[in-house]
């Protein structure tokens, strides 16, 4: 009887740990899961509003709006192809970042939401998708900073003072300020490299308003 228990006492020992480790095992897991999601909805909301982002994990899609109350901003390098020309591709992506990463972090204070990178040009909107009594000014805002930034940058360069960015060597570039307020479509488009865009007859002027600008000046229609 004693040989009994004691082989039952082992088999349940035996198992009890097998249990454990079997929890164990399975906990591990659920974190890198949460883990691998959590770094999934970072890459989303860096590619598609909160908003839209909320919608698709919902409904596993997002229907197309019209908005008819935003403001449009488009920003486009003055002479780029003349850098094109005499920097090394690497040096050119790393100076495109440079700038949009400090455009990015300046609309992300007045709301707006940036749309895409095309080549040099920016194109960026307030009162999309979520609603703003105040787009245009906040549009107007972002880009009197963003114009004071790119000013700075000149008189760095012209002044010969060298703040740490420029020890990366990064040019001092103009560039033309175009604004638009007006009615957009805005939405979903691919099925694999989808992206988030806007369309109308607003977006078309406010780049021809920014086509037609003086240099280092925010051009309203």
């Amino acid at each position: 009887i004693l040989g009994l228990i004691s082989v039952n006492f082992l088999m349940n020992f035996i198992y009890k740990q097998n249990l454990n480790q079997s929890y164990t095992a399975l906990e591990a897991k659920n974190e890198e899961i949460v883990a691998e999601k959590t770094r999934a909805d970072k890459l989303l909301l860096n590619i598609l509003p909160e908003k839209i982002t909320k919608d698709l994990k919902a409904c596993g899609k997002t229907e197309p709006k019209l908005y008819d109350q935003v403001s449009i901003l488009f920003i486009d390098f003055v002479g780029f192809t003349k850098y094109c020309e005499q920097m090394s591709p690497t040096h050119l992506v790393e100076t495109l970042d440079f700038y949009f990463q400090k455009f990015d972090e300046i609309i992300g204070k007045y709301n707006l939401e940036k749309i895409k990178t095309i080549g040099d040009a920016y194109l960026a909107v307030c009162g999309v998708p979520d609603k703003q009594e105040n787009h245009a000014l906040n549009v107007v805002k972002a880009a009197k900073e963003i114009k004071s930034f790119i000013e700075m940058r000149i008189r760095s360069d012209t002044d010969g003072i060298f703040p740490l960015e420029r020890l990366f060597n990064y040019p001092a570039m103009s560039a033309r300020i175009g604004i638009h307020s007006g009615t957009v479509i805005a939405g979903i488009i691919g099925a694999q490299k989808f992206a988030f865009d806007i369309w109308g007859d607003a977006v078309n002027i406010a780049a021809r308003i920014q086509q037609i600008g003086f240099e280092n000046k925010i051009n309203l229609s």
